[in-house]
């Protein structure tokens, strides 16, 4: 269960919530001089970087999302799991452009492990979506937006909307009232205001200043402590 948004003001400001089950993923922030980035622990026993932040600009988050068989992970020639690509992404290997190019020319699938769809960012604001077995959209608008739903068939992930899950309304409402003085402040407020608690709370909220280069970030629904981490170089 989890937010992520991109907001094209006068910043281009990057908010993500993080909810995760601890009884099922290990996890930490990492920072490192060119990535930052929640690591999650995998069987190899490294901390991959799934969600998280290039000194480049590229913000690339994964979200869970009720899978559907034309995603179904398989390993033929040709196909990518959207795990790697998110990775490559974050680490810098590609770009979102060579990304655009990989979604046109490949079959786009699941890892074997987890159904997830993404969300990838660059500097200048753009914005592709990616939901295996469904497609891409590549945008640069005032804001996107995407949970644990899909965005480009709604209608698949309808009946498995939770009861009471209205996160999406309820940041879309906000991110539309908003203007081009959008702010790291206001980012936050809007995560804080779709923040998990129980099982699947939010472990960790980030917002990232293209501007600035810089993340802010909290753990465990602190929002009164906000830890800040710059990058030292220029893109």
């Amino acid at each position: 269960m989890c937010t992520r948004f991109v907001y094209n003001g006068k910043d281009t400001i990057v908010g993500f919530n993080f909810d995760i089950d601890l009884s099922v993923w290990t996890h930490k922030v990492i920072e490192e001089k060119n990535r930052f980035y929640i690591g999650i622990k995998m069987p190899d026993s490294s901390y991959h970087s799934f969600h998280g932040v290039n000194k480049n600009g590229n913000v690339g988050t994964l979200l869970y999302v009720n899978g559907n068989e034309k995603g179904k992970y398989s390993n033929a020639p040709k196909c990518r799991t959207i795990s790697e690509l998110t990775e490559s992404f974050i680490k810098g290997v590609i770009t979102l452009d060579d990304v655009l190019n990989i979604v046109q020319n490949n079959r786009i699938v699941y890892a074997p492990d987890a159904t997830m769809q993404a969300m990838l960012s660059d500097k200048k604001g753009r914005v592709l979506i990616i939901e295996p077995g469904l497609g891409y959209r590549l945008e640069k608008v005032q804001y996107s937006l995407i949970t644990n739903y899909s965005i480009l068939s709604p209608e698949i992930t309808k009946p498995y909307i939770v009861s009471g899950d209205d996160r999406f309304e309820r940041a879309d409402e906000l991110l539309k009232h908003c203007n081009d003085s959008f702010s790291v402040a206001e980012a936050f407020q809007i995560l804080k205001s779709v923040k998990q608690e129980g099982i699947w709370a939010t472990r960790v909220s980030f917002v990232y200043s293209v501007n600035e280069n810089r993340v802010y970030y909290v753990e465990n629904n602190d929002f009164e402590y906000v830890t800040k981490y710059q990058f030292c170089n220029s893109y």
